[in-house]
């Protein structure tokens, strides 16, 4: 069986990476995909479900997690900690599933060294512009935390060129029809397609 493809998106808050990874799980173009599901110790928002969005844990919990070695990588982002489950991520891709991580590039840098095959992709605001409309219209944050997530912002979209790929997410569809694009063509690499068509290649080369 082919291993699952580990693919990491990273990028700033209100940038669109949540939106475009339902979108890309509901492609028709595409099976065999799951999106990570992260611990955190944030609350919960308005609309938010525990064991979709997010798993929501208190930090005695998620500090014992840490002792037992149950994440792949984690971070402290906002006075709150998020981190990847080490097992789900081990074995949707040890199924043949490919899994979207969504992390930070703090995350992203601890996983790719853990996980040297998986493929980075970065997401960019059209403009800071839209980025602050869109940080206000999701009504979630006061103005004191936006000013933050926007000072922040700028420190995060320095990493970009630690990854393999980069999307602006100015037109929707078209990010999605990207991130398919990026799929497809890492599952048609060289070294993918001969493990996975390992015994048709030999037999076609036996003299």
């Amino acid at each position: 069986m082919s291993l699952g493809i580990l693919f990491i998106i990273s990028a700033p808050s209100g940038t669109g990476k949540s939106s475009l990874i339902k979108g890309l799980l509901k492609s028709q173009f595409l099976n065999n995909i799951k999106a990570s599901i992260s611990h955190t110790t944030r609350s919960i928002r308005p609309g938010e479900l525990h064991g979709k969005d997010y798993y929501f844990i208190s930090k005695r919990e998620f500090k014992i997690m840490i002792q037992q070695e149950s994440f792949l990588e984690y971070a402290k982002v906002f006075n709150h900690y998020y981190g990847t489950s080490r097992e789900f991520i081990e074995d949707m891709l040890h199924s043949g599933i490919d899994v979207f991580l969504d992390i930070d590039w703090q995350g992203a840098k601890q996983i790719r060294y853990k996980i040297p095959k998986s493929k980075s992709i970065f997401l960019l605001p059209p403009s800071k512009d839209i980025l602050y409309k869109r940080l206000r219209n999701r009504g979630q944050d006061s103005d004191i935390v936006i000013a933050k997530r926007m000072e922040q912002a700028v420190d995060e979209m320095e990493h970009y060129l630690e990854y393999d790929y980069l999307i602006i997410n100015d037109d929707f569809e078209k990010a999605i029809n990207d991130l398919i694009t990026i799929i497809s063509s890492e599952h048609l690499c060289l070294l993918h397609q001969k493990h996975k068509y390992n015994i048709l290649i030999s037999n076609l080369l036996k003299r």
